[in-house]
């Protein structure tokens, strides 16, 4: 979406054919069939903060923006960056759970002495909030009773 175009020539997304981007990165990303999904390790280039996440896409992307990119992967480089260092896109989700990465890239777009937030911990305190909500709110004993009585014999 950052690129200039994209081309979706078997219609996975939609009508087949060529949509504008925002044309914030010199790069056009063509769909394609076989998604990529994998869990990855690696470093942000912007001041060699380690990242982890896991990237999920569907597309071959190219272009002279890719000359300048992002992260650097265990298999190789990720995502770009605009000549003017303005614009950073990628393709690694949960890039914003590390303390350090996220840090580095609110220090990046302006925000100077950024808290450090622990992502995991407040996702395990969210979770650990609607377990207390649910376990407070319904009849956990008797909706399992009522899922057990629906089963499906195998």
């Amino acid at each position: 979406m950052l690129g200039k175009l994209i081309h979706d020539h078997g219609g996975l997304e939609g009508e087949p054919g060529s949509t504008g981007g925002l044309g914030l990165l010199d790069m056009e990303t063509t769909l394609q069939p076989a998604k990529q999904l994998r869990n990855v390790e690696g470093t942000l280039m912007l001041d060699d903060t380690p990242v982890r996440g896991y990237e999920i896409h569907a597309g071959l992307t190219t272009g002279a923006a890719l000359a300048r990119p992002a992260l650097y992967l265990g298999h190789g480089p990720d995502g770009a960056m605009s000549s003017d260092g303005q614009i950073l896109g990628t393709y690694l989700h949960g890039l914003f759970e590390s303390p350090a990465a996220c840090t580095s890239l609110l220090s990046w777009a302006g925000l100077r002495n950024a808290q450090a937030l622990d992502y995991r911990a407040l996702r395990e305190a969210a979770i650990d909030r609607l377990a207390d909500a649910v376990e407070q709110h319904l009849e956990t004993d008797r909706l399992l009773a009522l899922l057990d009585s629906n089963a499906v014999p195998a």
